[in-house]
């Protein structure tokens, strides 16, 4: 007998759920650009567990996290500490508004293409 069975239905569903109630900006940014890996040709996943931290999108390979926020200040502080535990798991973190998303997408994609190609570049470094 499986023993993980019923965790892994439990997380699909989950999964599936939060899936399902994306907000119209994180809609536009997977299937805009994220999606069948459109940047770069690398691949993103949305809705991540990293650590105990739920994150947008995430691009594994380079260590990229992208954050859609909505506009209210109380949600702000709260990202400021997750934040910090992600940096300091090696992570970038991008944070874009909701209504950036919607209304300057090609200004938010040019961002992430900017930090892709300064991630990129410090790979090769390393490597």
């Amino acid at each position: 007998m499986d023993l993980n069975f019923n965790a892994n239905r439990d997380w699909r569903l989950f999964a599936h759920e939060l899936h399902t109630q994306q907000t119209t900006g994180e809609s536009l940014l997977w299937y805009g650009a994220l999606k069948s890996k459109k940047m770069g040709g690398y691949q993103f996943r949305r809705r991540y567990l990293v650590n105990d931290s739920k994150v947008d999108f995430i691009c594994l390979k380079l260590n990229l996290i992208i954050e859609i926020i909505s506009n209210k200040p109380e949600s702000l502080s709260l990202e400021t500490k997750r934040d910090e535990d992600l940096r300091r798991l090696g992570y970038m973190v991008l944070h874009f508004t909701e209504s950036e998303v919607i209304n300057q997408f090609e200004n938010v994609t040019e961002q992430i293409w900017d930090a892709i190609e300064l991630l990129n570049g410090q790979r090769e470094i390393i490597n």
